[in-house]
């Protein structure tokens, strides 16, 4: 590997104009507990964590529906023993059926309480620093969930409000009932649809961007091709479009451009990829904070080395032409993202 896997301590940015002060690179938690296939070590999972910290990552991200709270438990241990140092997010708003793994969206009141509560117990903490609305309920008014969670502020039992796979319209909408300090929305090579309206709303407010999925969910690394053929019944991959099928041989088609770059600079395909998402800060003027997830000490050192790996404007350009042609949406549902509502 080049330099871009030097572990010096990352660059300290703010989320928001008044959110906290993290690691320019964050932690997705999600994939400790479930989702992408086999069961964690969880041994090296939490050796995971204390690397990530180590390197300077601040800002861990959870979730009450990882796991049915499992992965709010699991990072409860962590986040109790460096309190004073990590930045801890977490989600309300989601459900999925263990029975049969639909989902339902609720951002009213009273759920939306009751989820703070159940997310303060699982994590062992007196304070959320970073709360999200994870997905949006069109039968509920925005401005009646922003009040909502306002509420929680004013109660000292959360410090910053944030959003997940909102429209512009209901970022905006929000922000002027309170402050918003972050907006979550997949955000990659193969996903920009959020850079027409959302990301000129957040710079507009002064709100910054968490990517979640900066790697594609895995698929930028090179690590699969057919989700069908190559993950394990339980991966949440082999039900997404983009990864089965015709899309994911076209799709892995697209890589070509990642992997030149990548070996012209002794770097990794995803280094190169969460490179192109960090440039994304400069290039919009917006605070951007992808949260790449793993559960290894090894590839948690190889994302945040992409932080100083910096694209030229010619590699810039060998990569843009890559998400206008990607086949297959990036959700199931297109109205489960913000794109879908748009």
């Amino acid at each position: 590997m080049s330099d871009s896997t030097v572990t010096t301590p990352l660059t300290q940015v703010r989320l928001g104009t008044a959110g906290p002060e993290v690691g320019a690179q964050g932690f997705g938690c999600m994939g400790l507990s479930e989702t992408y296939g086999p069961t964690t070590d969880v041994v090296e999972a939490r050796a995971t964590l204390e690397r990530a910290l180590e390197l300077g990552v601040t800002l861990f991200d959870t979730a009450d529906v990882y796991g049915q709270g499992g992965n709010e438990e699991f990072v409860a241990p962590f986040v109790q023993a460096h309190r004073d140092d990590v930045v801890l997010a977490t989600k309300f708003g989601l459900g999925v059926s263990p029975a049969d793994g639909s989902r339902t969206i609720r951002n009213d009141r009273a759920y939306l309480r009751a989820c703070v509560e159940g997310s303060l117990t699982r994590l062992g903490v007196d304070v959320i620093d970073l709360y999200y609305m994870h997905r949006r309920d069109v039968d509920v008014p925005i401005e009646e969930t922003a009040g909502a969670m306002a509420e929680l502020v004013a109660e000292g039992k959360v410090k910053h409000l944030g959003l997940s796979e909102v429209t512009a319209g209901e970022l905006r909408a929000a922000h002027a009932v309170h402050p918003i300090a972050a907006v979550q929305s997949e955000w990659s090579l193969f996903s920009r649809d959020i850079e027409e309206r959302v990301v000129p709303a957040a710079v507009e407010l002064g709100v910054a961007l968490v990517p979640y999925s900066p790697l594609g969910r895995g698929f930028l690394t090179g690590s699969f091709v057919n989700a069908e053929q190559e993950l394990g019944e339980d991966d949440f991959r082999r039900r997404q479009p983009r990864f089965n099928g015709p899309n994911a041989r076209a799709n892995a088609a697209l890589l070509g451009p990642v992997r030149k770059i990548a070996e012209g600079r002794n770097a990794t395909l995803g280094q190169v990829a969460l490179a192109w998402a960090q440039q994304r800060s400069a290039i919009h003027g917006l605070t951007v904070v992808p949260i790449p997830g793993t559960r290894t000490r090894a590839r948690v050192e190889e994302n945040t080395g992409a932080t100083r790996l910096v694209l030229t404007d010619s590699e810039l350009d060998l990569l843009e032409p890559i998400a206008a042609r990607v086949a297959g949406g990036r959700a199931a549902d297109p109205a489960f993202v913000s794109a879908g509502r748009e």
